[in-house]
C-alpha cells in the first residue's frame, strides 16, 4: 500500500489553530482525522476546511455551521464535526491524492 502525508496549516480568524500533532501519515483507504481549536466572540460562526497542494491555490473542501450542524461539502469523503471550541475534519477512504496541506478557517 502507498503511504502519504497529510499536514495541517492555519488560516487566521478570531482565533483558530491546529491541534498539536496534526501531521498525519496514513495508508490508502484509512480514515484520517484532523482538528483545530477556535474561539470567537461571534454568535454566528461558519467553519471552513481547505486543502492546498504545493504551488497551487487553496481548494474548498467544506463549511459547517456548528449551531445548526448544516454542512456543505465538495466531496462525500470529507465531513466535519464541530463543538463550540473545535472543528474536526474526517477524510474517509484516504487516497494518495489527498497528500496536501489542510487549513481550517473561521
Amino acid at each position: 500500500m502507498n503511504s502519504h502525508l497529510i499536514q495541517l496549516g492555519l488560516v487566521a480568524g478570531d482565533k483558530i489553530e491546529p491541534d498539536k500533532g496534526m501531521e498525519k501519515t496514513s495508508e490508502e483507504r484509512e480514515t484520517v482525522k484532523l482538528s483545530c481549536s477556535y474561539s470567537t466572540s461571534s454568535a454566528y460562526v461558519w467553519l471552513y476546511w481547505y486543502r492546498q497542494y504545493p504551488n497551487r491555490e487553496p481548494q474548498f473542501l467544506l463549511y459547517r455551521n456548528p449551531r445548526t450542524d448544516y454542512e456543505d461539502t465538495s466531496d462525500d469523503r470529507f465531513h466535519s464535526a464541530t463543538t463550540r471550541t473545535s472543528t474536526e475534519l474526517t477524510i474517509t477512504d484516504a487516497r494518495l491524492s489527498d497528500s496536501a496541506h489542510y487549513y481550517c478557517a473561521l
